[in-house]
């Protein structure tokens, strides 16, 4: 199975499930503007719980440098990802392996020489930064992991994983809105068909992906 990233987590039986679902990673945002915003204590208390093998991803969008080390340590992160306009040199700084957002082509060479554990491609709206579940570029992915590894959000779900894949190619998917009742609240029978139809994805599509998480 490709590895799942479930994003925008807030409840600890939420981010249980998704751990015995088989995702690979969960995904805390600490964007204070972001309606699935969850404090680093609370983030903490979660990941306690968590299976060590799970990968932990703090959210920031344009944070402040003391304030994301801060959050990475007290919420116990294994992984940064940067949502927004990062300068590259303000990704060298990470203490941990990176994720950085990308949406176009121009983008994802301004940071494509950092070496990042993996670009990730989403959609944005004017009014927010991720999250919206719109479909991201498919093309775009799959021109990207030619050259990079490559997570692919925005707007997946049971209906259109296998597509997305198929056409994508991606070494990882991210997904939160799709499996939400409210946000930051799972809803428990989403994300169960979720990843059952992510497991029945044929095999063939599968081969030769990165271990990102």
């Amino acid at each position: 199975m490709i590895p799942a990233k479930i994003c925008g987590i807030t409840r600890a039986e939420d981010a249980l499930l998704a751990a015995e679902l088989g995702a690979a990673a969960i995904g805390f945002v600490f964007y204070p503007r972001s309606p699935r915003y969850i404090d680093a204590i609370a983030a903490g208390r979660i990941s306690e719980q968590l299976p060590q093998r799970m990968a932990r991803v703090g959210v920031f969008v344009n944070p402040d440098p003391e304030t994301m080390m801060r959050t990475a340590v007290m919420a116990r992160l294994t992984h940064i990802q940067l949502h927004g306009d990062e300068s590259r040199a303000f990704c060298e700084q990470s203490p941990l392996p990176v994720i950085k957002t990308v949406r176009d082509l121009i983008e994802f060479e301004k940071y494509e020489k950092f070496l990042a554990a993996a670009f990730l491609v989403d959609s944005k709206s004017a009014e927010q930064f991720g999250g919206t579940g719109q479909k991201s570029d498919w093309n775009f992915c799959r021109q990207v992991r030619e050259r990079a590894p490559v997570v692919l959000a925005g707007g997946l779900a049971a209906n259109n994983i296998a597509s997305a894949i198929a056409a994508a190619m991606p070494d990882a998917v991210d997904l939160s809105s799709a499996v939400e009742y409210a946000p930051g609240v799972k809803d428990h029978q989403k994300l169960s068909e979720f990843f059952v139809a992510l497991k029945s994805v044929p095999a063939a599509r599968l081969s030769f992906r990165r271990n990102l998480f």
